[in-house]
């Protein structure tokens, strides 16, 4: 499944992660919207990455064309495609140029990273979005600022464990380059770890001088381009840690990826390829993801287009080299049963808490205190409201699954929204609560913004007659929260995290939460994470990274079997110290959960509490 990034700046896209939008049945058997992921196709919601990518690729192009002053007396370039001698091309991530460069210098008890990101151009306004995700990830280390490009001073570099700068913006031809001489000059002089993605590393190359960058960094950033053999060809796999992992792009949305011209000779130090991507319009291999002294390049922002089995997960443990280089190679997993409310079934909750309590396996239970079925959907045309305190038989169930290793979570208020579709028929755990949504003629669930009375004071209200509910029932106040279908403002979010010590979800990230300038209520970026950070609202995440169990498609969205799950943990991997995180509806068999609990267990992954995090 596509994941995305959703910033409602690039054309109801969503740059990081699956366009599973309704979903997660709840009510009584036939619900079967089970997915809570969100999404368009891309990551970002209402961002034009079509006309991006075309930009990016004419400017490359017309870049290539300019005359240039080749490198004094450079030995002979190695093609970008060919094979890399270094260890690191078999995905191993290691070299001594990593030891060389990062280890010394990321030693810092308490990692610090400045996250700088463009703001210039046309498609300015990806640059917070993309931010954000990178901020997000590094908040699992530690505290993180983040500011545009612009604002960079020289000296800047020395306060901070690690520097990622995101670009975004292709700033060459009719766009001039916005990015401080000063930030080109202390990355080339610096020590610390400079982690960059993207565009305009050839602009930092002029800037400090060709001989001196080559010198320094064993490759030439003027002869890279994003096109091998007059075109940016289909790049549809990278290979890191030992780990096959999917690039799919749709087709005309595909900026390309840079394809380092690494030089080879005496003088020029190694250059470690720590990824290694394959082009698959025509059989070549390059580094997706560099290494030479201080700094490590990434041919592309890995931020669109993402799915629980994407090249993203390169980056996300790449930060462990750059902030935490002493981590130890750990693998943890968490499973949630979704979408339990009082119109479950006694018998099947009982059921899959005997299974998991004979495998000693914890895990989390996110209970809906309110059934509603307004329109009488599964209730024969008769209205349907049924609260916890009217189903003694589930309580006692949730009770006995507490009692068994279960850790009580709210999954909401009611899991819907009034009496309207939204976007499917009203119906607690079909539809969204805190967001507005429909279903397009192409069959594709589609965002709107938030609900009409979304505050503050609104949000407040539904949390705590959540929470009254639980009480009233004889139940705990539950540890965690999840949003339903993942989706809701920045403002629910705040008011979200001040009632619980985290979520446990995939998330919503605005425009505007950075800069203060947002480009409308439905610009955001969606991200889920394979480990516990701190997001750029200041709260608690942790993470669902590898979806759930769905034997249907819906929504032009594929099935997902146990098989599928299996494969996105191994994925996943290749995150030193990541989890494998998803979630079951009980009212499927019992089976299909055996099937993916035992293949995630292969995979070497211990599953955890999700309260011991």
């Amino acid at each position: 499944m596509i994941l995305l990034l959703v910033a409602a700046v690039l054309g109801g896209t969503f740059l990081a992660w699956s366009a599973q939008a309704g979903s997660a049945g709840a009510g009584p058997r036939g619900h079967r919207h089970g997915h809570e992921a969100v999404g368009g196709r891309s990551g970002l919601s209402s961002v034009d990455l079509t006309g991006w990518a075309k930009t990016q690729i004419r400017s490359d192009k017309e870049r290539r064309a300019q005359p240039r002053t080749r490198t004094t007396a450079s030995p002979k370039a190695s093609p970008a495609a060919s094979p890399a001698a270094s260890p690191a091309a078999a995905g191993t991530g290691t070299g001594a140029v990593r030891q060389a460069g990062f280890v010394r210098a990321a030693a810092a008890a308490d990692p610090t990273t400045l996250v700088l990101y463009d703001t210039a151009g046309p498609y300015g306004r990806l640059g917070e979005l993309y931010a954000m995700a990178a901020a997000n990830l590094a908040g699992h280390f530690g505290k993180v600022t983040a500011k545009p490009v612009q604002q960079y001073t020289a000296g800047m570099i020395g306060s901070y464990t690690a520097v990622i700068y995101i670009g975004s913006t292709y700033y060459c031809c009719d766009v001039p380059d916005a990015v401080p001489a000063a930030f080109y000059q202390d990355v080339s002089t610096s020590t610390k770890p400079v982690i960059w993605m993207g565009a305009n590393i050839w602009n930092m190359a002029n800037s400090v001088g060709t001989a001196q960058f080559t010198q320094r960094y064993g490759w030439d950033p003027t002869t890279s381009y994003y096109e091998d053999g007059g075109s940016v060809g289909t790049v549809t796999q990278v290979t890191y840690r030992n780990q096959t992992l999917t690039r799919k792009i749709p087709a005309g949305q595909d900026g390309g990826v840079l394809r380092p011209n690494v030089l080879t000779g005496p003088g020029y130090p190694e250059v470690t390829r720590l990824a290694e991507g394959l082009d698959s319009s025509n059989g070549h291999t390059f580094g997706w993801a560099v290494r030479s002294s201080n700094l490590t390049y990434l041919g592309e922002i890995p931020f669109a287009y993402v799915s629980e089995s994407d090249r993203v997960i390169i980056a996300e443990d790449l930060l462990f080299d750059a902030l935490a280089p002493a981590t130890a190679e750990r693998h943890r997993a968490l499973l949630r049963l979704e979408d339990i409310s009082p119109a479950s079934d006694p018998a099947e909750l009982r059921a899959m808490a005997d299974y998991l309590y004979s495998q000693k396996i914890p895990y989390g239970i996110n209970v809906i205190p309110v059934h509603k079925d307004p329109k009488g959907t599964y209730n024969n045309g008769t209205a349907q409201t049924i609260s916890l305190v009217q189903r003694p038989q589930v309580v006692s169930a949730l009770k006995y699954m507490l009692a068994r290793g279960a850790v009580l979570m709210d999954h909401g208020y009611t899991h819907q929204y009034g009496n309207v579709a939204n976007p499917y028929n009203g119906v607690t755990g079909d539809d969204f609560e805190f967001y507005r949504a429909h279903v397009d003629s192409a069959d594709s669930v589609v965002y709107d913004g938030p609900v009409a009375e979304d505050s503050a004071l609104w949000a407040q209200g539904r949390v705590t007659s959540a929470l009254t509910q639980f009480t009233l029932a004889g139940l705990p106040k539950p540890a965690l929260w999840t949003t339903p279908h993942y989706a809701a403002s920045a403002t629910d979010y705040k008011v979200i995290s001040s009632n619980f010590s985290a979520r446990l979800e995939r998330s919503l990230y605005f425009s505007g939460t950075l800069s203060g300038n947002s480009a409308g209520p439905n610009a955001f970026i969606g991200q889920f994470f394979p480990y516990v950070v701190k997001d750029v609202y200041g709260t608690k995440v942790l993470p669902e990274n590898i979806g759930n169990y769905e034997p249907d498609a819906y929504n032009n969205h594929p099935a997902r079997l146990p098989a599928d799950l299996i494969a996105s943990a191994k994925a996943n991997l290749a995150v030193r110290d990541g989890f494998a995180s998803f979630f079951y509806h009980p009212y499927y068999p019992t089976q299909p959960l055996k099937d993916t609990v035992d293949g995630i267990e292969a995979l070497g992954y211990t599953f955890v509490s999700p309260t011991s995090l």
